[in-house]
């Protein structure tokens, strides 16, 4: 999935009014933006970049629903025909007591299943070592990584580009 000889150009910008309209810029001038990194979250940023919505959501919905399926499944067997007990006279199969129990196995397998899917999508393995375009984009830095294999236009246009549209220093990255 990765080439061991990767190269991409780093603009590093320092407010993100002036990195949310140099990505309008550059990518107005048919540059691919491989990825940008920001310290906090920069509104509009998704929408500047092309990005498309979340389909997160959906996966959250069908992990709750599998959570009160199961938990319903569950309580109506073991209660209902496993080991049936009369508590309090009440019927075998009462859904008013089961309504803790489903929401709590229905908000446990939403949000395990949401970690667990976060890291599927981002990609994030025990073993796997982080790409890091620049550190200072944990602290006060925006940063913009373009490929140079995905983009047509040469390195000097691309590095002119990002300094055009309000990029305080572009380097240069393998990996």
């Amino acid at each position: 999935m990765s080439n061991t000889n990767e190269k991409f150009l780093v603009g590093i910008f320092d407010d993100e009014d002036i990195l949310l309209h140099g990505v309008e810029g550059i990518r107005e001038k048919g540059v691919k933006i491989h990825e940008v990194y920001t310290p906090f979250p920069v509104h509009g940023l998704d929408e500047v970049l092309g990005y498309k919505r979340s389909r997160l959501p959906i996966a959250a919905f069908l992990f709750g629903m599998t959570g009160t399926i199961l938990a319903l499944t569950m309580q109506i067997w073991m209660l209902g025909f496993d080991w049936p007990m009369i508590i309090g006279g009440k019927n075998f199969v009462s859904l008013p007591p089961f309504i803790p129990v489903t929401f709590e196995l229905t908000v446990l397998l939403s949000a395990l299943g949401m970690v667990g899917t976060f890291f599927i999508v981002s990609d994030m393995k025990p073993y796997k070592t982080p790409r890091q375009f620049d550190l200072r984009s944990t602290d006060d830095k925006h940063v913009m990584a373009v490929d140079l294999a995905s983009n047509q236009l040469s390195k000097e246009e691309i590095s002119r580009i990002l300094k055009e549209n309000g990029a305080s220093e572009v380097n240069e990255k393998n990996f």
